[in-house]
Parts: structure tokens; sequence; C-alpha cells
């Protein structure tokens, strides 16, 4: 009887370092937040320095790095600044994203169709120090397919789509961006990739989610850090788990039967 994979909970902190920015200071600290997040049960860190620098630092990407006790999974653009610090940070793992000064938050995937001449020399010079790359792509049958020929080992899919669909009550439109990550999913594995999935996510649509057998990580932020404020960070990353942990148990039976 074969089982589905673990999965594993990542904690994205950069509204931690929007709400800090808002006033300056040190206050509140993200490195404080990964850590408890963390000790709640949390199995990575994740963190995107943009380069605009509005939420996450230089100086918060060292501080995680040496602090923490888990993966650290470092989002960026593709930019020869961000190879350089990530290059002397060396995360576990670095998840390239698209990037515009204008958005409020990332609005779509990363084009590695179009940009791979690019990222092609970008990715190898990161495999070649040891680090894990993830593309954050959305669940596009050539993006995928790109992606395993790019040699990056993870893809993450984008899940925003989906996720405000479900919010707003969409039900066409959800069910369609549903069987596209279902379908992108299984394509993935089958091309030797692992999947992770995020943005967008809630205690709803991560238990959804989980019970896909190929997704292998989740990384949540948004969501997770307004309910902290409620709740706080260990309540709430119980909760998470817990709903993912309902999901991962649907998985299983689909494995099984």
């Amino acid at each position: 009887m074969s089982k589905a994979a673990p999965l594993r909970l990542g904690i994205n902190v950069d509204h931690v370092a929007t709400l800090r920015n808002a006033r300056g200071g040190a206050r509140p600290d993200p490195v404080r937040l990964a850590l408890a997040a963390i000790e709640a049960g949390a199995d990575g860190i994740t963190a995107h320095l943009r380069e605009d620098r509005r939420h996450i630092r230089d100086e918060d990407m060292a501080r995680l790095k040496a602090e923490i006790s888990k993966p650290l999974n470092f989002e960026m653009a593709a930019t020869d600044d961000m190879l350089r610090i990530s290059l002397a940070t060396k995360p576990h793992a670095v998840c390239l994203v698209p990037e515009r000064r204008q958005e409020l938050t990332t609005e779509g995937g990363l084009d590695v169709v179009g940009q791979h001449n690019a990222l092609a020399p970008f990715i190898a010079r990161l495999n070649d120090a040891g680090i894990r790359v993830s593309l954050f792509i959305a669940a596009d049958p050539r993006q995928i397919e790109m992606a395993a020929q790019l040699k990056a080992p993870v893809i993450e899919i984008h899940t925003g789509g989906w996720c405000d669909a479900v919010v707003d009550g969409r039900k066409d439109k959800a069910e369609a961006e549903w069987k596209r990550i279902v379908a992108g999913a299984k394509l993935a594995q089958a091309a030797g990739l692992e999947v992770h999935a995020g943005h967008g996510l809630d205690y709803e649509t991560a238990e959804t989610i989980s019970a896909l057998p190929e997704i292998r990580e989740l990384n949540i932020g948004y969501f997770m850090m307004g309910e902290a404020l409620f709740v706080g960070i260990a309540a709430t990353v119980r909760e998470m788990r817990a709903a993912m942990d309902r999901g991962r148990a649907r998985a299983q039976g689909a494995v099984s039967a």
C-alpha cells in the first residue's frame, strides 16, 4: 500500500516586516515571528526580498539564515543583485518570482517560457551553489514543461486565481482554476518536479489542496499573519496544520484506493 508523501508548511513572514516598516524601527520583528512559528510546528520560513525593500530587508534575510533552525526559502526576482545576495546568504532554497514595482502582491506566475534564455544560466548558478531552485508559475502545461527543461527541481503553483474565486463565490471560475491546478500538479510530478503551492490560501483552500497527493509543500503568509493578530501565531499555525492534516488524510485515502 503506497502512502501520500508528507506535506510541509512554510510560513511567509513578509507582512510582519510590512507592519514594522509602517513606523520604522525594529518592531515587530519578522525573525521573532519566524522563531515562534517554527516552535508552533512550521516546517520552514519564506521571505521575499523585493527590489524596493518594501517589507523584508537585507538584514532580515541574514538574520533569518543565521537564527532559524528550519529551511529558509528566499523569494526573489531573477536579477543580478538578488543573485549576489542569495549566493552570499546561502538559503536552503530560492523561489524565483515575477516582480513589478507597482503591484501590491505577486500578481501571476513567472513566464519561464518567455524568459528561458535568461533564466537558464541564473538557475544553473544557484544549482551549482547547492541552493534548491523553485519556480513560481501558473499551472500551465507549457510553463511546467519548460521548468523541467530548465532543471529547476521544484515548482510552486500559483493558487491566487483559484483562491480569489473561492472567496468571491465565483463557482465556475473556481472549478476551472481547480481543474488546472489538479492537472498541473499531476503533469509536474510526472516530469520529475517536486510540487509546492501558494498564494491566497486560507484554512478552507489549504485543506482542499492538501488532498492532492502530488503537493509536497504549502507556503502561506498574508492570511496567517492576519489571523495571528487575533489568536496569536502559535494557534494560527496549529489550526493551519490541522486543516492540512485533514486534507492529507483524504489524499492518503485516494492513494491507497
